[in-house]
């Protein structure tokens, strides 16, 4: 009997499938960060092509994530910020937060010309506290004396809705200005002194884009995929760093601690290390046995988390996010097989 190369191919898929106990007919919802999205919308299309597991991920915020693992309205929420203690005992059960990859939040800014600029951690506070007003403002004039800065109002731009990134770069600015600390905080949703709020890291950058003399923060590839200049920023070491693979790596090679939920990566010490970096997280109940949900759809999740952690880290780099260390990643395989469904581990 003969096949066709088609038909051959699609029983070498179902071979695999069957295999690694996956239904074709699996589908998963996610929600949560934005940080994150241009990985897993790369990542689980791969994985569908691959297992026909389909993944349908809302990128709606690291805060609306929350807020639907919560409803469990989702099979896992997405968040670039472990959730505290005190926050957690708003869920209904335990939950886990799992690691995926490490990024940077770079500061974008919208000048003729697109100057690449640097920036103290000083500056960077007073413009999003409104302090410095415009572009040829001393301060950052004596910092780029190579660069002709225009005459015009900076028009600070910020997230609307709750965001893991708002998150990571108000802690940032917390532990390089008391100020920031006071008079803001740290948070998912803040009480902005200045600018206009966008929502998502899209509707960041696409402001920035739009407004002449704008200044805002996303994640790099969200700069890079818009071709938006960025800033180089001067780290706790005093080097000027700018943002890369290699210097969010080099942020996230830092002493890992037992409970891998507490790593902090902003304002690293690091000395080639970009300080606003930050490992970006999945949660997951730790037991899944609840509301009837099918042991299969249990097992194709904790293998596609399992994949992303291996398998998948391959496509971190061309994406301009940074794979997780070894040490990471040892971490994250712990957290994994302490999820369970009726109390009886899901991965082996």
């Amino acid at each position: 009997m003969k096949f066709s190369r088609f038909a051959v191919a699609a029983m070498i898929l179902c071979a695999a499938t069957s295999v690694l106990g996956f239904s074709q007919s699996i589908e998963l919802v996610g929600a949560g960060a934005t940080f994150p999205a241009p990985f897993y919308t790369k990542l689980f299309d791969e994985y569908n092509k691959q297992f026909g597991v389909k993944v349908n991920y809302q990128a709606i915020g690291s805060g609306g994530g929350q807020t639907q693992l919560k409803n469990k309205t989702v099979d896992f929420g997405a968040s670039d910020v472990v959730v505290t203690e005190e926050a957690a005992k708003s869920f209904p059960m335990p939950f886990l937060s799992i690691p995926m990859i490490a990024g940077a939040t770079v500061i974008t800014y919208n000048l003729p010309g697109s100057p690449e600029l640097k920036l103290t951690p000083d500056i960077v506070a007073d413009i999003f506290l409104g302090k410095i007003k415009r572009w040829n403002d001393g301060r950052i004039a004596a910092l780029n004396a190579s660069v002709t800065l225009p005459n015009i109002a900076i028009t600070v731009v910020h997230r609307s809705d709750g965001s893991g990134t708002t998150a990571v770069f108000s802690d940032y600015l917390a532990k390089v200005s008391d100020e920031w600390k006071s008079k803001v905080g740290v948070g998912q949703s803040l009480n902005w002194p200045a600018g206009v709020g966008g929502k998502g890291n899209p509707g960041v950058a696409g402001l920035v884009k739009q407004l002449p003399g704008a200044a805002g923060y996303v994640e790099l590839i969200y700069a890079l995929q818009n071709n938006m200049a960025y800033a180089t920023l001067k780290n706790k070491s005093g080097s000027f760093v700018k943002p890369s693979l290699a210097s969010t790596s080099a942020a996230a090679m830092v002493t890992i601690p037992d409970d891998v939920t507490k790593v902090n990566l902003t304002d690293t010490e690091a000395p080639d290390g970009y300080p606003i970096s930050t490992f970006t997280w999945i949660l997951v109940y730790r037991e899944q046995n609840y509301d009837n949900r099918p042991k299969a759809k249990v097992d194709g999740m904790m293998k596609l988390l399992w994949w992303i952690t291996h398998d998948g880290q391959r496509y971190a780099e061309p994406l301009s996010y940074a794979k997780l260390p070894k040490a990471v990643v040892d971490k994250a395989e712990v957290i994994m097989r302490s999820v369970t469904f009726g109390g009886a581990p899901v991965l082996k």
